[in-house]
């Protein structure tokens, strides 16, 4: 392989793809292989799906881009329909998941400075979290790793361990102005934040009167088995940033936020050259037109229960291997008692792609409309590298 050209910070495996479909991808050298990672929960119809590519076919012989100067129908469609389906009164488009935090950071503190609180800016985040690799987002996650050799710290931010209440209480003050953790933590190990917990959240936020920002870009949009994480704790939030799955493989981003919060952003507050072109908002839209099917999310659910229970079998079987099944819906992490490395590459070497997580978590993201067939295919490839594997 000659030289590439590209700067090195992707360790990447040497493997390429030539084509997708649904939920396999093919190798350069013509290989299968079973894709399980789908973009990193992106995929979340699969790769090339057909009526997606229809859509963006369309849409790509009428108009690409077109400045957010001037309405844009397809934007307009999309906005409202996200409204229509979740808590949110206003949305706001971007191109990516860090963008997408980035604004709903912003949206937190511009409300309050809108009120009449400027000094209401820090935002409480669990330490160790992933919110995005932007120089605000990597300060939000508060881990060392990921701000070491940028710089000084971006201030406004402050930190608590996973599931340490007290700290977090105490952490908040007068200055406080949003707690902003994800439903789901991806990254960080596939730790899923209990309904309880999200709806003591809110009422902390509400008794202390801050925010509630819940980052759903990697478990939204259908991931759980319900259109939004969050939505099982039956909780309202006050910012939601999605990306990842709305776009089906396209960059979307979004932040969905209330009518009070939404007041605060007034023209000229934010803005993004690319955020809301049509290209996009037609697979947003295509990609909702799937999603929100009668009977989808259900079959979401049913699929993931069956996944869930097999995986669980299969930890019975070697519990010297897998320590724990995590996640929710289709956002699955397997936790080794060792570090993943390579037991990731013993799948990958039997044409199952998944992808690592912290706390040695093995990351399984396969697209929202999987078969049956192929959650089989999969279980057997774990089954069979935990049979073989030396430990």
């Amino acid at each position: 392989m000659n030289k590439s050209s590209l700067a090195n910070n992707y360790k990447r495996r040497n493997l390429s793809f030539k084509k997708g479909i649904g939920s396999f991808l093919y190798s350069s050298k013509g290989e299968k292989y079973l894709d399980f990672v789908q973009g990193i929960a992106v995929n979340s119809l699969g790769h090339a799906n057909p009526y997606l590519y229809g859509k963006l076919k369309d849409q790509a012989k009428k108009l690409w881009h077109v400045s957010n100067a001037f309405i844009i129908p397809e934007g307009e469609n999309l906005a409202k329909r996200l409204t229509k389906n979740t808590f949110a009164d206003s949305v706001i488009f971007q191109n990516s998941g860090a963008e997408a935090t980035e604004a709903a950071i912003k949206v937190a503190r511009r409300y309050f400075y809108s009120i009449g609180k400027p000094n209401k800016n820090r935002i409480i985040c669990i330490k160790n979290s992933f919110h995005g690799r932007t120089i605000a987002a990597i300060n939000a996650s508060g881990s060392k790793k990921m701000t070491e050799g940028f710089g000084p710290k971006v201030p406004g931010f402050d930190h608590f361990e996973f599931g340490n209440h007290k700290k977090m209480k105490k952490l908040i003050n007068k200055n406080t102005a949003a707690i902003m953790v994800e439903t789901i933590l991806g990254e960080g190990g596939i730790k899923t934040i209990p309904d309880f917990c999200i709806k003591e959240l809110r009422k902390l936020c509400n008794k202390k009167g801050i925010l509630l920002i819940l980052d759903e870009v990697q478990c939204g949009i259908g991931r759980s088995g319900t259109f939004l994480a969050f939505e099982s704790a039956k909780v309202k939030p006050d910012i939601v940033p999605i990306a990842k799955g709305i776009g089906g493989g396209f960059p979307i981003g979004a932040v969905l936020m209330t009518k009070k919060v939404a007041k605060g952003m007034l023209p000229g507050t934010h803005g993004s050259t690319f955020g809301g072109n049509p290209l996009a908002m037609t697979v947003g839209n295509a990609v909702l037109d799937q999603i929100l099917k009668k009977g989808f999310l259900q079959n979401v659910k049913k699929l993931s229960e069956f996944f869930h229970l097999e995986l669980n079998k299969i930890k019975e079987q070697f519990p010297k291997i897998i320590k724990e099944v995590r996640g929710k819906g289709l956002l699955i992490g397997l936790q080794l008692n060792f570090d993943q490395t390579k037991f990731i590459q013993l799948l990958m070497e039997n044409r199952l792609l998944t992808i690592r997580a912290a706390e040695n978590v093995i990351r399984i993201l396969p697209p929202l409309n999987v078969k049956k067939s192929e959650i089989n295919f999969a279980l057997k490839i774990i089954r069979k590298v935990c049979k073989n594997y030396k430990i």
